[in-house]
């Protein structure tokens, strides 16, 4: 049943009422931008071999972000002082903080993971935050602004997080093997009943899966829901959000993926610094 107070109309649904202000027009039209901001565009395609090589768009950000950070590394870094001051000190500051959680985490291998973890949180972190300087289309007054381009997160990707899982388990059976050898190694699959083998084996998988899982869902989602949010409502509340789902969330989500990568190392190599 369907009830018009003044010239909005209401539908009742047992003992709610809810209005009906979006027309079937409208909730296709998000549909469709919903299914666009799904899709993993293909830039262009290299020819090598015989073989079509796609160059996507998350290529192409990933890129871009890893310059980026080489960019800012070689300015940072090209005039360094004995007595630093201004951006060095923080510079500084951060290296010394990341050094000493290297050390207290992953001990002898603090040397070589350390910088790691540094330039994962980096990649993540610019990579996420990236869409905030992404031009959005606008309609005021009967005009209407079509960006010519649209910046998106490579980590809405599954190959770009499956990837990134896929070096942090890697490492963590690297260190676990090297630290504890081949015996200790197939030991502690054993801990602590050897009827746990299957398990500490299936471990390994699943700290993959939810590693690539994680931060795809989120980043996915958070994309999404800035795609309908600036469909719906293009001029205020897109700028509001971004604060939240490209700076907050993005750098919560690099954060939890390096968190997380270095205590599953941690773990592989404790009972061997112990």
């Amino acid at each position: 049943m369907t009830v018009t107070i003044g010239k909005i109309p209401y539908t009742a649904a047992g003992f709610h009422i809810l209005p009906v202000l979006v027309s079937n027009d409208t909730i296709y039209q998000e549909r469709q931008e919903t299914m666009e901001a799904l899709e993993i565009r293909t830039i262009f395609t290299l020819t090598l071999l015989n073989h079509t090589i796609p160059i996507t768009e998350t290529v192409i950000v990933s890129w871009a972000v890893m310059l980026a950070l080489i960019t800012i590394s070689i300015v940072i870094t090209r005039r360094l002082k004995t007595i630093p001051a201004g951006p060095q000190v923080i510079v500084e500051t951060a290296v010394e903080f990341l050094d000493n959680f290297a050390r207290q985490q992953f001990g002898r291998f603090a040397k070589f993971l350390g910088p790691y973890m540094g330039s994962l949180f980096l990649f993540l972190l610019l990579g996420n935050i990236v869409p905030a300087v992404s031009p959005l289309p606008l309609k005021l007054l009967g005009y209407e602004f079509i960006p010519p381009f649209e910046i998106r997160p490579p980590t809405r990707d599954i190959n770009v997080t499956a990837a990134l899982a896929v070096i942090s388990i890697t490492l963590v059976l690297v260190c676990g093997f090297t630290a504890r050898g081949c015996g200790g190694w197939f030991k502690r699959l054993l801990h602590p009943l050897p009827m746990m083998l299957p398990f500490n084996i299936m471990e390994y998988g699943t700290r993959l899966i939810s590693l690539a899982l994680r931060l795809f869902g989120n980043m996915l989602g958070g994309y999404v829901l800035m795609s309908l949010i600036g469909g719906i409502f293009p001029i205020a509340l897109p700028m509001i959000f971004s604060l939240y789902f490209d700076f907050f969330d993005g750098m919560i989500q690099a954060a939890i993926f390096v968190f997380l990568t270095s205590l599953y190392i941690s773990e592989a190599v404790k009972i061997n610094e112990e």
